[in-house]
């Protein structure tokens, strides 16, 4: 017991300074980038742009935990190596894969506690981000889905409109029974059109079946100028693509609240297959960084003195960024529908385990 404890504080010492450097290069080279990207804004502050490049570095530190982790590993092991810590513990009749139980564990609940704790955190840090960058830039398009249907904000400095709309196609170029609320820069109402549906094509919104209320005139009443149009249009600076990145990308909804928000997605007429894919991933996520763990493990838990070391450290690099992209891919297809998507998400970490696995029982007499 005392030998795992030890194991699993090296351990954890490793991982966590393996993390900080990270973050320290990550907060560094966000930071030239926002420069890059907004040093030119009148509104963009250093401090401003310090935490644009704060707020950025939890999701990229969160998608490279793999990454981190057999970085971690590697040191550890390597580390042990040197020191000819591991060669007592195997003189002292304990096998290399008893040495394994405590990082391994150490891995799975670390990887429980990105996925309860940190997800959230990453999700909110994602939102914070897009607020301030969109204040910054002056230019705003969101969606969002909810239980009365799903909303979309598009504009600029000159002024925002609101669409609200019952449901929608696939990718949420064809809005049903469909709601524009037109405001100025000032944040006063200027009109409003209620329709059965509209379309999106380049630069504008087809509307059809439309009644519009103009609120910028010196009527008191808007329902005296108001009119019926079989056919409308109404300027958009929106793509089909701007608008599936505003509710496409997964990594910036809680864990929690995901289960609910595909359901709404559903309902609302849109595709949930991204993020049930992601759900699952994230899921499986403890298990691909006791993986990871089991590669480097399987590479440097040999002596340094048989020598090649520096070609085994980049043979566990090697075949972690494999299984990880190996993980990736699995994912668009799983996205993409040619694979089941339980096959997409957990397939690859539990082949992931059990390869590094092979090799350990092949290296070691254990």
């Amino acid at each position: 017991m005392t030998l795992h404890l030890y194991f699993g504080k090296r351990f954890l010492k490793s991982f966590f300074s393996v993390l900080l450097i990270f973050f320290a290069i990550l907060l560094l080279t966000g930071l030239i980038e926002q420069i890059r990207r907004h040093g030119g804004n009148d509104e963009a502050s250093f401090g401003t742009l310090l935490m644009l490049a704060t707020l950025s570095v939890p999701a990229v530190l969160y998608r490279i935990l793999p990454l981190v982790m057999i970085l971690a590993t590697l040191a550890l092991f390597l580390g042990l190596s040197r020191s000819s810590e591991l060669v007592v513990t195997r003189a002292s009749g304990r096998s290399a894969l008893k040495s394994l139980i405590a990082p391994i564990i150490l891995a799975l609940a670390l990887g429980v506690i990105a996925v309860a704790a940190v997800n959230p955190i990453v999700a909110a840090t994602q939102k914070q981000y897009e607020t301030v960058t969109t204040r910054i830039s002056g230019e705003a398009s969101t969606l969002s889905v909810s239980e009365e249907g799903l909303w979309l904000r598009q504009g600029n400095r000159d002024g925002q409109t609101v669409i609200r709309a019952d449901r929608a196609n696939l990718d949420g170029t064809r809005l049903f029974g469909v709601t524009f609320m037109g405001f100025s820069s000032e944040g006063r109402p200027t009109f409003r059109i209620e329709a059965r549906e509209a379309e999106l094509t380049t630069g504008a919104w087809n509307i059809r079946e439309a009644k519009e209320w103009r609120f910028d005139t010196d009527d008191l009443i808007p329902e005296v100028d108001s009119f019926e149009s079989p056919a409308l249009s109404l300027a958009s600076n929106l793509t089909r693509n701007q608008i599936l990145d505003s509710f496409g990308t997964p990594s910036a909804i809680p864990i929690w609240e995901l289960p609910g928000f595909i359901a709404r997605l559903e309902a609302a007429g849109f595709s949930a297959r991204n993020h049930r894919t992601f759900f699952h991933m994230e899921l499986a996520l403890p298990l691909l960084l006791a993986a990871m763990v089991l590669v480097g493990a399987g590479f440097t838990m040999r002596h340094t003195r048989f020598g090649r070391t520096g070609i085994m450290v980049l043979a566990a690099l090697g075949l972690g960024f494999t299984l990880y992209f190996i993980r990736n891919f699995a994912a668009i297809l799983g996205e993409n529908g040619q694979i089941p998507i339980l096959l997409a998400a957990w397939g690859p970490p539990l082949a992931a385990l059990l390869l590094p696995l092979g090799l350990l029982l092949h290296l070691e007499d254990g």
